[in-house]
């Protein structure tokens, strides 16, 4: 495993990258309601993305034994991820109108931002630490 840590942590990165650029669009395009958000493609990708970020991550997770009850910050990440769900699909589906939905994409957008601090920091103060 750690042979390949720089790869699996890139292509983590990445995929989380991807993931966030392309909920940003969704968010854009539910608060404009537009049709795009109908089309098969655009709701199987994210779901491709996103097993490949939740996969990438378990894998950095276990090949380097860090468990979130022994390592605070990683609890914390999980914790914001259930956040960024629930913002997420208020944002892209179940907010019933296009303020809702602004609102939660918003949100959203701020709950990954903490997940990136609190990683790149390894403590659940995330940026302000």
């Amino acid at each position: 495993m750690l042979e390949h840590y720089v790869l699996i942590k890139q292509l983590h990165v990445s995929a989380a990258t991807l993931s966030i650029l392309f909920f940003m669009l969704r968010a854009w395009w539910s608060v404009r309601e537009a049709p795009i958000l109908q089309r098969r493609w655009v709701k199987v990708v994210p779901h491709l993305v996103d097993t490949v970020l939740l996969g990438l991550g378990v894998w950095l997770m276990v090949g380097l034994s860090l468990w979130p009850q022994q390592q605070p910050w990683l609890a914390a990440k999980l914790l914001a991820l259930v956040a960024y769900v629930v913002l997420g699909t208020l944002a892209i589906k179940r907010g019933r109108t296009p303020v809702v939905r602004g609102a939660a994409g918003l949100a959203a957008v701020a709950v990954f931002a903490y997940m990136i601090g609190a990683a790149v920091r390894h403590s659940p103060l995330s940026w302000l630490a």
